[in-house]
């Protein structure tokens, strides 16, 4: 099995299991999400599906998600 690291080539984890929480609604550029089978979430951007991944903790993403919805992440729209 390939070690699992920040960065690595996304195309490595496979085609299978990705979705698309997050959609621009902007012709397919959206942040594609897959959960590993360790637990860790695996993101990567649509447009580039061979492109890095970046790799989460289930703390990481819950303390992001947590956050944008408190308003956290408010000044990345302005």
């Amino acid at each position: 099995m390939t070690p699992i690291y920040n960065g690595m080539p996304a195309a490595d984890l496979g085609s299978e299991g990705w979705s698309k929480p997050w959609s621009g609604g902007n012709g397919g550029t959206c942040v594609e999400a897959m959960k590993l089978a360790d637990g860790r979430i695996a993101m990567r951007q649509s447009a580039d599906p061979d492109g890095p991944a970046l790799i989460y903790t289930p703390h990481e993403i819950a303390a992001f998600i947590q956050g944008a919805k408190a308003g956290q992440a408010d000044f990345l729209l302005t």
